[in-house]
């Protein structure tokens, strides 16, 4: 499976990262629902780290868990600069 990501990030697969500017996203798993379940889900589990400025060649992670194409607001990233949304899984 692969995530679609905005800003450059054309596609991740699950266990794959990449930096954009000062920030590291990286997708540990992507998965739809089945097309019997009732909801229809597109949900990527993601990491994202953004580079300290106090240290520079530390980063911080700024989010880690689920986000869903389909429900933005049920889990939200909470950086004033950066915002990840996965926009398709693929097989």
């Amino acid at each position: 499976a692969t995530a679609e990501m905005n800003r450059g990030v054309e596609a991740l697969r699950p266990g794959q990262a990449v930096r954009v500017d000062d920030v590291v996203v990286r997708l540990l798993a992507c998965e739809t629902t089945a097309p019997w379940e009732e909801q229809d889900l597109t949900g990527a589990f993601v990491q994202l780290d953004v580079r300290s400025r106090q240290s520079p060649d530390q980063y911080q992670r700024v989010f880690s868990g689920w986000l869903y194409k389909e429900s933005p607001s049920l889990n939200v990233v909470e950086h004033p600069i950066w915002d990840v949304w996965p926009r398709a899984c693929t097989m």
